[in-house]
């Protein structure tokens, strides 16, 4: 009899040959690409010892590895935030290259107009007035900004403009609005390092979106933003300098508006955002894994908002507030959906969260692997929420892959439970094998207070993984 661990079992993947690990390494074929974000490297974005790019192939950065695995499949400081996009096979990406222009309306494969999230992170050559006009252009027509800058002074490529300056001439000297049109400013300063913390909100997406709730993010050397809330109403500080007042308008970090149709997020530091590896010669840092932020869900969460599958605009409170009259807020109750935070929000048996590549994520690196021992063996995965009193019961969704070493068709003997309300909605085995991840959806009746469990429990000689991920529990009106 062969008892297997999780290390054994990955060396048994490996060893089993391309099509077993075209299993584990591809995301699902039922992800439709419908999100295209264009990364900039126009801009110095690679000057002195900054990195900033998701691979080296450019501008498409599969010609460097069209299947990665993990963020050394591709190289560069952002490779972290392109690889676990192009994971959830759901995002087409790619890259302005050095010596291009920023256009919008022009018949090129990378105007902006063919794409729906433009990220610029950390410029260092100031912007001509026509690519000013492109990205407010974009951005008035409905397309997705994402800036990221770093302190004043950060002028890598010694040409006279550093990103904060960069940033201000864009919102103040452009052809389409310069008066104040995002409803923020760059701070010209330098803080050196800080644990800014999030706004407390559980409905904003970019909060609590499908990659995980953000508790915060780092600040190692980077700026702020002032807040004009008088020039335009939609601007949020969304993550604040610790003392800060979050309803006020200094000491933000992380801040999202609208213009026209369009959405804006900016982050005040280039560090959360750099995964610590890239082209040689480069002094890097590993924010994207620093554990005194939330650096990964707020890139991932901000990019989905940004692409336009978020609420309309961002806001720092719910705009629903049920009570026991019969309103019923409809936002999704589960925090960290995607388990892009690693072990918070939710309880699980010790290894049952994990970023493996034994098992491939339906999005992003992290999901829940409940069993695979081949031994006897029970994990638990569950969070408890509240469903509101307004509301008729709760729609639970997750997307499960059942990966298993049984060859029967008739026994079930390894079996995952999903229960709420101490009532087991469904019930899972090695019966349900399959090839990639399907979605499930399950109806929880009634409101108040319910935990979520998904229990795995594995006989005693043939492994069973149950690998859960993306779930969300959904009020029903």
């Amino acid at each position: 009899m062969l008892v297997r661990t999780r290390a054994v079992l990955a060396a048994a993947i490996l060893a089993a040959g391309a099509a077993l690990v075209a299993v584990v390494s591809t995301p699902p074929a039922s992800a439709a690409v419908v999100h295209r974000v264009l990364f900039d490297n126009s801009k110095a974005e690679t000057a002195g010892n900054a990195d900033w790019i998701i691979s080296t192939s450019q501008p498409d950065p599969l010609g460097q590895n069209s299947n990665p695995t993990s963020e050394t499949s591709w190289t560069g400081a952002l490779s972290s935030w392109g690889v676990a996009l192009q994971r959830t096979g759901s995002y087409s990406l790619k890259t302005l290259p050095a010596g291009n222009t920023i256009t919008y309306g022009g018949s090129g494969a990378l105007d902006l107009k063919n794409f729906d999230v433009f990220v610029m992170p950390e410029p260092n050559v100031l912007l001509s007035a026509a690519e000013k006009t492109a990205i407010m252009k974009f951005v008035q027509a409905g397309g997705g900004f994402f800036l990221i800058v770093d302190h004043t002074g950060s002028d890598r490529n010694n040409d006279g403009y550093d990103s904060v300056e960069i940033a201000n001439d864009l919102l103040t000297n452009n052809t389409v609005d310069s008066t104040d049109p995002f409803g923020f400013s760059i701070d010209s300063n330098d803080i050196s390092s800080e644990n800014p913390t999030a706004i407390s909100s559980s409905t904003n997406p970019v909060i609590n979106g499908p990659y995980g709730r953000v508790t915060g993010s780092i600040i190692r050397d980077g700026s702020t933003q002032t807040l004009h809330k008088a020039d335009n109403s939609s601007v949020a500080g969304l993550v604040w300098r610790p003392g800060s007042s979050q309803t006020g308008s200094t000491g933000a970090f992380f801040t999202t508006s609208t213009f026209g149709s369009g959405r804006v997020a900016v982050w005040g530091d280039s560090s959360p955002i750099d995964d610590g590896t890239g082209q040689s010669g480069n002094t890097l840092y590993d924010g994207w894994n620093d554990t005194a932020g939330t650096n990964k869900a707020l890139a991932l969460n901000a990019t989905e908002w940004l692409a336009g599958t978020g609420s309309s605009t961002p806001t720092t409170s719910p705009t629903t507030s049920p009570t026991g009259g019969g309103s019923c807020a409809t936002t999704q109750l589960l925090g960290n959906t995607g388990f892009e935070s690693g072990n918070t929000v939710w309880s699980a048996t010790s290894g049952v969260i994990t970023n493996s590549s034994s098992e491939a994520a339906h999005a992003g690196s992290y999901k829940a692997w409940l069993d695979g021992y081949g031994s006897a063996h029970t994990d638990t995965l569950s969070q408890t929420v509240t469903i509101p009193s307004g509301c008729g019961g709760a729609t639970l969704s997750f997307w499960l892959h059942v990966d298993t070493d049984e060859t029967t068709t008739t026994t079930a003997y390894d079996k995952l439970t999903v229960a709420a309300k101490g009532t087991t909605l469904a019930t899972y085995s090695n019966l349900n094998a399959s090839s990639g991840y399907i979605q499930k959806s399950l109806t929880i009746s009634g409101s108040g207070s319910t935990t979520v469990t998904f229990t795995g429990t594995e006989g005693t000689q043939i492994q069973t993984s149950f690998v859960v991920d993306d779930v969300t529990l959904s009020p029903k009106a």
